[in-house]
C-alpha cells in the first residue's frame, strides 16, 4: 500500500483574532475640536511673531509687511473659507476647523458628509492670479509652489487616521482653495486634487452616495476627538 502526504496548503490562514479598532476615550469638552473657529490653530503663532502697534505703523508706512503679517493673512483667508464651508451643515456635511497635528502644524479644515471626506488647505493671495498644474503652483508668475503635493500628503495623512480609529477604509479627497484672487488657471491633466476659489467650495453640497448618515456619524465622532490626531 502507499502511503501518501497530505497536500500543504499556501493559503495564508485568517488571525484567530483579528485586531481591534483602537477606543478613543469619552470626549469632553477640552478634547472636542467641534468647537475650534477657523484659524485657531494660527493665534498663537500671531501672537508670539506679532510687531507693536507702532512697527506695524510703520511697516505700512514703508510699503514693508510686519512681524506676523504673514501668519494674520492665513487665518484671515481660514475664516473666509470657513465661513463658506459653514454653509454646508444645512445640506447634512459636518466641517471642523484648525485641527492641531503633531509637528506644529495644523490641518485647516475637514468636511465630512454625504458625498466624501475632504481635507481643505486655504492658502490667500490676495490681489494675485494663481496658476496650477499637474504638481506646481504658481502664484503672479512666481516660482512654483509645492501646494498639490502637500495637499495630497495632507490627505493622506488624514486618511490613515480616520481608517484607523474608524475600523474600515475612510477615503479623503484633497481640496485646495485660493482667497482674493483676481483670477484661477487650472491647466493640468492629471491633476489629483480639487481646486476652487473661496465662494466656489458650495459645488460639493450635492455630492452624495458615499456614505450613509450612519458612516457620517461616525468619521465625524471620530474626527472631531483631539485625541485622533496626537500621533498622526
Amino acid at each position: 500500500m502507499t502511503l501518501t502526504s497530505p497536500t500543504t496548503s499556501t493559503t495564508p490562514m485568517a488571525p484567530l483574532h483579528p485586531p481591534l479598532t483602537p477606543l478613543l476615550p469619552p470626549l469632553t469638552p477640552l478634547d472636542d475640536l467641534a468647537e475650534n473657529a477657523p484659524g485657531t490653530a494660527l493665534r498663537p503663532r500671531i501672537d508670539e511673531s506679532s510687531a507693536s502697534p507702532v512697527a506695524r505703523a510703520l511697516a505700512r508706512i514703508l510699503g514693508r509687511p510686519a512681524d506676523g503679517d504673514s501668519w494674520r493673512k492665513g487665518a484671515g483667508g481660514e475664516r473666509r473659507v470657513g465661513a463658506e464651508l459653514d454653509r454646508l451643515r444645512r445640506h447634512g456635511w459636518h466641517v471642523l476647523h484648525s485641527i492641531p497635528l503633531p509637528g506644529d502644524v495644523d490641518l485647516d479644515h475637514l468636511l465630512i458628509g454625504p458625498g466624501g471626506v475632504f481635507s481643505i488647505n486655504t492658502k490667500n493671495h490676495p490681489g494675485k492670479p494663481v496658476w496650477v498644474g499637474d504638481d506646481a503652483v504658481k502664484v503672479d508668475n512666481g516660482d512654483p509652489r509645492p501646494y498639490a503635493r502637500r495637499s495630497r500628503s495632507e490627505a493622506e495623512r488624514v486618511q490613515r487616521v480616520l481608517g484607523h480609529y474608524c475600523g474600515f477604509t475612510v477615503p479623503v479627497d484633497p481640496v485646495l482653495v485660493f482667497v482674493g484672487i483676481t483670477d484661477l488657471k487650472v491647466e493640468a491633466t492629471q491633476l489629483r486634487v480639487r481646486v476652487y476659489r473661496e465662494r466656489e467650495v458650495s459645488s460639493l453640497a450635492p455630492l452624495t452616495g458615499v456614505w450613509t448618515p450612519t458612516q457620517v456619524t461616525r468619521i465625524h465622532s471620530v474626527a472631531r476627538h483631539r485625541r485622533t490626531w496626537l500621533e498622526a
